[in-house]
């Protein structure tokens, strides 16, 4: 492990920030994949995000990527391109607080049907489902998604494609 790492109940850390792949998978229709979470014992407190977790052991982001789109989806045939997106979170959940450095991979999929495969307890007790978005869904949703620009940034990468270098999210604090 580089100096600086460290291992915590499977997760790496990096200075402090627990290590955290993301995937920003679009279907054939460029629709994204979101899953639907909550608080585990208060299902009305619920948001959206991007499938992905922390990388475990000495794997690397892209490989943690694919392991956690599996898990959480049970989508395996998937085409990971470049990373989108870079940002540091700190957020409240099941009791703690989270602070992350998260990488945001581009994948194309033509696998629409989810099932998930590997969800951790918590994941089970906090994953109430997944949805396919179009942007213009995502630029009209009242409900909370994370990370909280993810329409705005969804719309320029279908306009643009992929930046030329992964750009920098503002750091988010919840």
């Amino acid at each position: 492990m580089p100096a600086g790492t460290t291992q915590t109940g499977g997760d790496t850390y990096d200075g402090g920030l627990r290590k955290v792949a993301r995937v920003v998978l679009l279907d054939p229709e460029s629709r994204i994949l979101l899953l639907h979470g909550h608080e585990p014992d208060d299902p009305a407190d619920d948001w959206w995000f991007t499938p992905g977790g922390g990388l475990e052991g000495t794997e690397t982001r892209e490989e943690a990527a694919l392991r956690e789109l599996a898990e959480e989806t049970g989508i395996t045939d998937v085409e990971l391109g470049p990373v989108l997106w870079r940002r540091q979170c700190s957020f409240p959940f099941a009791g703690r607080r989270w602070d992350q450095d998260e990488w945001y991979y581009l994948a194309r999929t033509t696998q629409t049907a989810t099932e998930p495969q590997g969800l951790t307890d918590l994941e089970r007790r906090s994953v109430a489902g997944a949805r396919w978005w179009t942007c213009q869904e995502l630029t009209r949703a009242h409900e909370t998604v994370y990370p909280t620009r993810l329409a705005e940034l969804l719309s320029t990468l279908l306009d643009e494609g992929p930046p030329a270098r992964p750009v920098t999210l503002d750091t988010e604090i919840v």
